[in-house]
């Protein structure tokens, strides 16, 4: 099977050319070229880490028992929106989840 030339991949509507890209996201979910779900992985895994930082943050001022309700609906949310499309990727993957 031979590879398109780079030329050849984009499409030329108009005046406007549209360029093939790696990745794609539909519905939050970052799909790559070969459906490996790395780059998802690793977004996801930033964000949730960005978020869980934040609550550090405000822990003093609104209470253990707050911050853990926020992270279990924050993590929950994160986690289980579109995690189908988490089924059956290999274990190194998920890791860092």
């Amino acid at each position: 099977m031979t590879k398109l030339a780079t030329q050849d991949q984009s499409l030329r509507i108009s005046s406007e050319t549209i360029k093939p890209t790696t990745n794609v996201r539909d519905l939050g979910v970052l799909l790559d070229s070969e459906l490996s779900m790395k780059h998802h992985v690793t977004k996801l895994a930033a964000v949730c880490h960005y978020h869980l930082r934040r609550l550090w943050q405000i822990r003093q001022r609104v209470g253990m028992e707050t911050v853990t309700h926020l992270v279990l609906a924050m993590i929950t949310s994160r986690l289980d929106y579109c995690n189908s499309v988490l089924a059956g990727l290999p274990q190194s993957t998920l890791d860092s989840l």
